[in-house]
């Protein structure tokens, strides 16, 4: 069969079946991950392989990588910047292209002028452990030539997939069970041979390494047997330092075949309540199905004193606000106090992984030193 004729869309139903699984299903470290995503969604492996691969060489699938939960790893924030107009669209260029230490790369906008919505440029920051934030901002800054930025670490993880498929078509409100539990960011000391394993793991899969055996290669670059690879990287499962095995889409742009877009409208949601409440609150908001970012932050007085963030994507704006009208009526009922709320829609963005590497941190510093 030739590869234009495998179906690559992500709404073809045998696509639909692998994504919902693929997506952010596969948790931790798995020795063979294309077989795991094969039993849970019922596909048979040859398929999935074949399926999964024809997507990434298509675009469809932007990414397939295992991802680290680099809060464990480095020292992470969101970022809030407040730049002139005029210099947005290239502070957002240098940011998501020539700066590998910022991760996603947002313009956003309010519906109404708000408590911080003068501050459009929204970023993910990573320093390697021992560095500060404040620092790298500082750079970036001076590079842009941002009036300010506001830094703001996670104190608390409540949910953290993306699901793009699985979530299409949720009724308004639906939940687990139970609150969602609050992951710390303590961050894990590593050993040199633990960090030479987690930086060969962590690459994105070339269309070659989707296969039955994607590690082989990896295990052969890292200079160790595939045994000791397996071995050390079920030890930083143990450490809590590994996401989820996932097949990231090409969420944002249209795709190229078809124009059909996975989701048209990204809302990056704030709430402020009570002192106290916040792991409270933020247990409740992640135990929605439509949030794939749930995060305790401090806003701090330029944004309402928010302490609860998250996000949800869709491809209806109307639909997004049903989701947070939900959310909100769920919250009163469990007698949690919002004194502030807000909406930031993304706008232009670009999402690849923050580096954590401090080689790389050093060489990158010792370039934009002046």
């Amino acid at each position: 069969m030739s590869m234009t004729k495998i179906p690559t869309e992500h709404d073809d139903p045998i696509n639909s079946q692998i994504l919902s699984i693929s997506e952010d299903l596969i948790a931790g470290f798995q020795r063979h991950p294309f077989q795991v995503i094969a039993e849970q969604s019922g596909i048979e492996l040859p398929i999935v392989i074949e399926r999964i691969r024809a997507m990434l060489e298509a675009g469809i699938i932007r990414r397939v990588r295992q991802t680290l939960l680099s809060t464990k790893l480095a020292h992470g924030a969101l970022v809030a910047w407040k730049l002139p107009e005029s210099k947005l669209n290239a502070a957002f260029d240098f940011m998501a292209k020539e700066d590998p230490f910022s991760g996603h790369v947002v313009i956003r906008s309010t519906d109404t002028k708000v408590s911080g919505s003068g501050y459009r440029l929204w970023t993910t920051l990573k320093v390697p452990q021992g560095e500060k934030l404040e620092d790298h901002a500082d750079v970036l800054k001076r590079i842009v030539g941002a009036e300010e930025y506001l830094l703001m670490p996670a104190h608390g993880v409540f949910t953290l997939g993306v699901g793009h498929v699985r979530r299409k078509g949720l009724e308004y409100g639906a939940k687990v069970d139970e609150p969602a539990s609050m992951m710390t960011t303590q961050t894990v000391q590593l050993s040199d041979e633990e960090w030479n394993i987690l930086l060969h793991l962590k690459e994105e899969l070339t269309p070659e390494e989707i296969n039955e055996n994607p590690w082989e290669a990896r295990a052969q670059r890292a200079g160790v047997s595939l045994e000791r690879f397996f071995e050390v990287a079920e030890g930083l499962n143990q450490k809590k330092v590994i996401g989820r095995f996932s097949t990231f889409l090409e969420h944002v742009k249209p795709s190229e075949q078809s124009g059909k877009r996975v989701t048209r409208f990204n809302g990056l949601f704030h709430w402020a309540v009570p002192k106290g409440k916040e792991i409270e609150a933020g247990g409740e908001v992640g135990r929605h199905h439509c949030m794939t970012h749930a995060y305790w932050r401090e806003g701090g007085p330029q944004f309402g004193n928010v302490n609860v963030m998250g996000v949800v994507h869709g491809t209806e704006k109307e639909k997004v606000l049903k989701h947070k009208e939900a959310i909100d009526k769920h919250l009163a009922s469990c007698g949690i106090e919002v004194s502030y709320t807000n909406v930031f829609w993304g706008g232009r963005s670009e999402i690849v992984p923050s580096e954590i590497s401090p080689v790389i941190y050093r060489e990158w510093h010792e370039k934009h030193s002046h």
